[in-house]
């Protein structure tokens, strides 16, 4: 057996090769990832590979590791993708602290030939699937945009504006671009443009501009801005050249953010919905189109888990055990070394849940009682998290089974 590290890097990798017996058959070399490097490594390798088995070993490195990954597996060689974690525990053996290129990669290869029949070959989700986890990436990032400019905002809001906040709500849903209070800033933008005139012509200015943008034109609400806008002191002048461009730059910036992550979502649903277990997810208590989309995105094909268990800890909400002669630890932190966006995601579900108060939920009966034991209702609600994945497990795998049994009859 052969065993081949990879230490993977931007644009380029260090390859060392070393045969079952711990010799280094080449030493390391660096390649870079172009066609023509990536095409004479997989030359090489197949000159190994006439003799003996050849497996590859690299660490997951986000999107660097990708070229190599497919180039390899395209040309038909048993490649495992190691968690960092694990290769780092693993070269923490050592004594020796000293880092390079060189000695990872041979620190891999070791790993490769002493782990070698607890090698698993890496094997990609389904296309619809990766689509939807880069979808759901790019989702959570154009949502703290979002949030970021909405904070933006109202920073600005507090020094040409202070109250109006208060009193219109902003949805920031994205939806046909309707949102009172940046449809309100983008008209008025500083209280000087209130003050100015006096309550009546305020009153008819805000009813038309109300009924112009489809919203109620309340005379209540308008005598209470006026009331606000005169009893406020901006701390930024409407005079200043840059009040009127940085508040309108804001809005635009926090329209976008928002116009984004809409049509993001819009492409995450429209493939959700293609996918078997979509129904069952959305049919579970507390989650809704966007939260069925994003937890589907997260854990992708759910067979790719062994058990329930497994789901959990790629969540990073299990408490691994700690004994130690007659101790045993009975309160464990959860481990958080896992997908944070789903922990992310599955927290919004306990949250829906508690707000809605899904009495008929068995997941919602259990963070009660988590809570009636006296347990801090964060807490409560990842216990709760871990039993709503261990339900959506066994249904989401007896849906797919379903699923599987009906094409074969076919």
């Amino acid at each position: 057996m052969i065993s081949v590290g990879m230490d993977i890097s931007k644009g380029k990798s260090t390859v060392c090769i070393r045969a079952a017996d711990g010799s280094i058959l080449k030493e390391p070399f660096g390649i870079l990832h172009t066609e023509e490097d990536l095409d004479s490594l997989c030359t090489l390798l197949a000159d190994y590979g006439k003799e003996k088995e050849v497996r590859v070993v690299m660490e997951a490195t986000g999107v660097y590791h990708l070229p190599v990954l497919l180039a390899l597996q395209e040309a038909g060689f048993f490649v495992c993708v190691v968690n960092p974690l694990l290769m780092k525990k693993f070269a923490a053996q050592s004594i020796r602290r000293g880092k390079n290129d060189k000695r990872d990669a041979i620190k891999i290869a070791t790993y490769g030939l002493e782990k070698w029949y607890q090698l698993e070959p890496f094997s990609p989700q389904q296309e619809i699937y990766e689509d939807l986890r880069l979808l759901g990436r790019q989702y959570q990032h154009y949502i703290g945009q979002k949030i970021r400019n909405r904070q933006n905002l109202v920073c600005l809001l507090e020094r040409t504006m202070p109250g109006v906040c208060g009193l219109l709500q902003s949805s920031h849903t994205g939806q046909n671009g309707k949102d009172k209070l940046l449809d309100f800033v983008e008209e008025y933008w500083h209280w000087d443009n209130v003050t100015t005139m006096n309550e009546e012509d305020f009153v008819v200015s805000y009813r038309n501009w109300a009924r112009t943008n489809g919203y109620h034109s309340g005379e209540q609400k308008a005598r209470a801005i006026y009331a606000v806008a005169m009893s406020s002191r901006p701390t930024l002048s409407s005079t200043r050249p840059c009040c009127h461009f940085l508040l309108q730059n804001a809005v635009a910036a926090l329209r976008g953010a928002a116009a984004n992550a809409e049509a993001v979502f819009e492409q995450m649903e429209a493939l959700a919905v293609q996918l078997p277990e979509y129904e069952t997810v959305r049919a579970m208590e507390a989650v809704g189109d966007v939260l069925a989309a994003r937890l589907i995105a997260e854990i992708g094909d759910v067979r790719r888990f062994r058990s329930a268990g497994a789901l959990v800890a790629y969540a990073g909400i299990d408490a691994p055990e700690f004994q130690s002669g007659t101790f045993s630890a009975n309160q464990r932190h959860i481990s958080k070394r896992g997908s944070s966006l789903l922990r992310k995601t599955g927290y919004e579900v306990m949250q829906s849940l508690k707000r809605l108060k899904c009495e008929q939920s068995p997941i919602y009966q259990y963070m009660l009682r988590k809570e009636q034991e006296g347990k801090p209702k964060k807490v409560a609600k990842i216990a709760g998290l871990n039993k709503f994945l261990r339900i959506y497990y066994a249904r989401v795998s007896a849906c797919c089974r379903q699923c599987s049994e009906s094409q074969a009859v076919c």
